[in-house]
């Protein structure tokens, strides 16, 4: 018997073509879920198979369908690629015609039908609707939820039209294992090909369908491996479409790039119009593991959409244009960290698709990540972050941003290094951002001088301060050749020269560098430059270690009211000139005045700089020794324990103020009634002190002349004389003759003889 002329549907019944699933598909945890879909009222829940493009939504939703279809779970299975509203009529009017044998009056009609039929038959059914695009195909054309029926839904979208009142499952890239397993699965007939698997697995980024193609590109070369695919992948003379094999593998319709175009085109016609493929262009260019938001708002980018587009771009355009991209799975943003991520192969993608502009978005990344880098870093983490951003701009763009003059991130990046603790690495990088420089803008160029500037001082901070002498030495010559003696570059040189004559044991030398660059300064700059005060407050510091504390303390209360009315109370510098006085005052034999100012500082810093910022925590130390020094060398001790743990965390075990906190809390063990304890303390901080500042660093020798006064207060008066008979030849060598230090030791040496003999 027939119907309308068609023959009887038999049960079970198919429409449409499931895809084959993938060879060697591997089993994941999102199958587990797909099979759990039943609702507490016992209906069963509409499934949304949620990822980017190449995830594997596709061969979840076709593994549900071929298991449930040839188990025999199923009556009816539709299969919709619903790309669009109308593909999605056909497939349902196809599949009423089917199950009832009534051909409708029009698609539209018969679509509508088979959605009544859904909601009434008892058949048990499953619709899967494919790479759903746009929420507004599905309107009015969802599938009823019913206690025989279920669908599944996969799209690259999370519009919540989509989502809402649905049960949404997110995919992502393979885990480590799943790769692993996938390309032993599908090379392992040939095991000499896998050779570098895992590490191809992670230059992929675990995308499934990145790994599909690899393995196949590579079986369909005789004597490809692995490690060769990997070769060519970093070979940027090739891009991903010579590295697609000739035949796609499992039937997939697109390679890796068109399958991400495809998202992108989209996602750029969702207002604002045009800002998601520009700003997804800046985002192929930094970090994949996290960019922050407000490179993207800042005013360089906002300022190149504008140009880009033709219309004016505020910060909700932009922030609206990232959502668009998270809308179509191109990028995930984590609220908390206000960070962007974007997949590793898709910013490749992106990258080729944008090579002939690729200049200007590199100058305009550049400009952006300098302009949001904080001058006071608080945050260690978002430090970081923008330091992986730099780098990851770096090695994607390499010579544009000295082409383009869009360096100055670069010096950004080095800084914070230094700033954040890591003095020895911000050596090492300015030591290569010089030789940069001068391979692209010439060895006399005002930026490859400043390189070696920066180079000079984190030498000095690492605890090589005699280099940092000569560094500064050399490059004032260069300066003085090139700029002349009254460039603002050439007082810097000399500002730093004199400094880091001070830091390695010459502080009489520095008080000498000083009043002569300040003589100058104030005749170039005028006396209320910023430069010009932080020359006075150098000076008055090295006149206090030249001997002079109270010529020190005069000074710096002199100077004090004028960097509050230039710079402000709360500036950094302003900051440190309070800090110096309550300092020198201690020095000058007011310990207790130097408590109050300290206490009086010490919110201000935490206010302005945050807890943990090395600065602060110098405030505190001092805070800590100056109440040792008025009476209360327990409370120092205890003080010193607790933020030696802190440093550490913060600055790493080997940085130099790491190792200063250790030399005081050593003498303060002694204070405190412990000399057998500074010993130990001083004899296990010794060698660190060899090893990371050398043996003629000043901290090293007054750690070795406290050393051998802690011999002498636990009774071993002979350690005490021959520690300090080591000791004076090798100050007389380091240091001049009128160091004030000197005498300190030939009077402790002597005091020690007495005692002996």
């Amino acid at each position: 018997m027939t119907i309308n002329g068609r023959a009887p549907v038999k049960w079970p019944h198919q429409v449409g073509v499931v895809p084959a699933e993938a060879h060697c598909r591997q089993k994941r945890a999102a199958d587990r879920i797909l099979e759990t879909a039943v609702a507490s009222h016992g209906a069963v829940v509409c499934q949304v198979v949620v990822g980017l493009g190449g995830v594997g939504k596709t061969q979840l939703a076709a593994g549900l369908a071929h298991r449930l279809f040839g188990s025999g779970s199923l009556d009816l299975l539709v299969w919709v690629s619903a790309t669009s509203r109308s593909a999605v009529v056909t497939s349902y009017a196809q599949a009423f015609a089917d199950t009832t044998g009534v051909d409708g009056p029009s698609s539209d009609h018969a679509a509508g039908r088979f959605l009544a039929w859904l909601a009434t038959s008892q058949r048990r059914w499953l619709i899967v609707l494919d790479d759903v695009t746009d929420p507004n195909d599905l309107r009015g054309l969802w599938p009823p939820n019913t206690r025989s029926g279920r669908t599944v839904v996969t799209t690259r979208s999370t519009d919540s039209a989509l989502i809402a009142g649905r049960r949404r499952i997110d995919v992502n890239v393979f885990t480590s294992d799943e790769s692993a397993a996938y390309l032993a699965a599908k090379l392992g007939c040939h095991p000499f090909r896998l050779d570098e698997a895992v590490g191809l697995a992670d230059d992929l980024g675990h995308l499934p369908l990145a790994l599909a193609q690899a393995g196949a590109y590579i079986m369909d070369r005789t004597s490809m491996t692995c490690a060769g695919y990997r070769r060519r992948l970093v070979d940027r003379r090739r891009c991903m479409a010579e590295l697609a094999p000739r035949a796609l593998p499992d039937d997939y319709p697109h390679t890796v790039a068109a399958t991400w175009s495809l998202s992108i085109d989209r996602a750029d016609t969702l207002p604002p119009t045009g800002l998601a493929r520009p700003v997804l262009e800046l985002a192929a260019l930094l970090d994949e593991n996290g960019i922050p938001v407000t490179v993207f708002t800042s005013r360089a980018v906002r300022t190149y959409l504008k140009i880009r587009t033709g219309e004016p771009v505020e910060d909700g355009d932009v922030t609206d244009a990232l959502d668009n991209l998270v809308q179509f799975s191109l990028a995930t943003i984590a609220p908390g960290a206000g960070t962007v991520r974007v997949h590793g192969l898709l910013q490749r993608v992106v990258r080729e698709a944008c090579s002939d502009h690729i200049d200007v978005l590199a100058v305009t990344a550049a400009n952006a990540l300098h302009e949001i880098w904080p001058q006071i870093e608080r945050d260690r983490e978002h430090s970081q972050t923008l330091r992986a951003n730099t780098a990851a701009l770096v090695t994607y763009t390499r010579h544009l941003l000295w082409t383009h003059g869009a360096y100055q991130v670069l010096f950004d990046l080095g800084r914070s290094l230094g700033v954040t603790g890591q003095a020895a690495a911000a050596a090492a990088y300015f030591h290569t951002l010089h030789n940069t420089a001068s391979g692209h803008l010439g060895p006399d160029h005002p930026t490859t001088l400043t390189s070696r500037n920066d180079l000079a001082s984190w030498r000095g901070e690492a605890g090589d301060p005699a280099a940092a002498v000569a560094t500064c030495q050399e490059l004032l010559a260069d300066r003085l050749r090139v700029r002349g003696p009254d460039d603002p570059g050439t007082l810097i040189t000399r500002h730093a020269l004199a400094y880091w004559r001070g830091r390695a044991g010459d502080p009489a030398g520095a008080v000498v560098g000083f009043a002569e660059l300040l003589s100058d300064r104030i005749r170039v700059l005028k006396a209320d430059h910023s430069h010009t005060l932080l020359t006075h407050l150098d000076l008055a510091y090295w006149r206090g270690q030249a001997g002079d504390p109270a010529g020190a303390v005069v000074a710096c209360e002199a100077l004090l009211p004028d960097f509050i009315r230039v710079l402000g109370s709360d500036n950094l510098h302003t900051l440190t000139a309070r800090r110096n006085l309550a300092y020198w005052r201690g020095q000058a034999g007011d310990p207790a005045g130097a408590v109050v100012a300290c206490e009086a500082l010490l919110p201000d810093f935490i206010r302005v700089l945050g807890h943990d910022y090395p600065d602060t925590l110098t405030v505190r130390l001092d805070l800590a020794s100056w109440r040792g020094e008025t009476g209360d060398p327990a409370g120092a001790l205890a003080a010193h324990e607790d933020l030696l743990g802190v440093r550490e965390r913060i600055l790493g075990a080997d940085h130099q103020a790491v190792l200063t906190t250790r030399n005081d809390l050593a003498h303060w063990r002694g204070q405190a009634d412990d000399p057998a304890g500074a010993v130990a303390a001083y004899e296990a901080l010794l060698p660190d002190l060899l090893r990371v500042l050398g043996s003629d660093h000043p901290d090293t020798l007054i750690a070795r002349c406290n050393l051998a006064s802690w011999r002498g207060e636990t009774g071993d008066l002979a350690g005490a004389v021959t520690a300090f008979e080591d000791l004076l030849p090798d100050l007389l060598r380091v240091f001049k003759a009128d160091h004030p230090n000197i005498p300190l030791v030939r009077d402790s040496l002597e005091f020690w003889r007495e005692a002996l003999y």
